[in-house]
């Protein structure tokens, strides 16, 4: 996937705009990441911050847009497509950096942009 495109929803998860995120779950791959903490759908600066709580020790990831491959509504959950070693590895995300700053987010797209198969 080109890196300019992992900012926006996939066509085929779910994902309408507008739909409020906050406090689904969230599950990698390989199992329970977290709770989403925060989201946005602002037009190519789509993401989601995710509390990871104590899995890795109270960190707040960020995960692109495209990482989501679906939504259950229903049981408020989002499926991502990254392992959690993939979402372990990550860039930090920092809270007090301001992630919609795309010299910010340019570290996770190169990550994320990064084919992870």
């Amino acid at each position: 996937m080109p890196n300019e495109d992992i900012w926006g929803y996939r066509a085929d998860s779910g994902y309408e705009t507008g739909t409020a995120l906050i406090g689904f779950k969230v599950e990698a791959t390989d199992g329970s990441i977290g709770k989403v903490d925060e989201h946005t759908d602002e037009a190519g600066a789509g993401y989601l911050v995710v509390d990871t709580g104590v899995w890795i020790f109270g960190k707040h990831v960020l995960l692109p847009a495209s990482t989501i491959q679906r939504i259950d509504r229903d049981n408020e959950t989002v499926y991502v497509n990254r392992t959690k070693n993939q979402i372990k590895d990550a860039p930090e995300f920092e809270r007090e950096k301001q992630p919609r700053d795309p010299t910010y987010l340019e570290q996770f797209g190169k990550y994320y942009g990064t084919p992870h198969m």
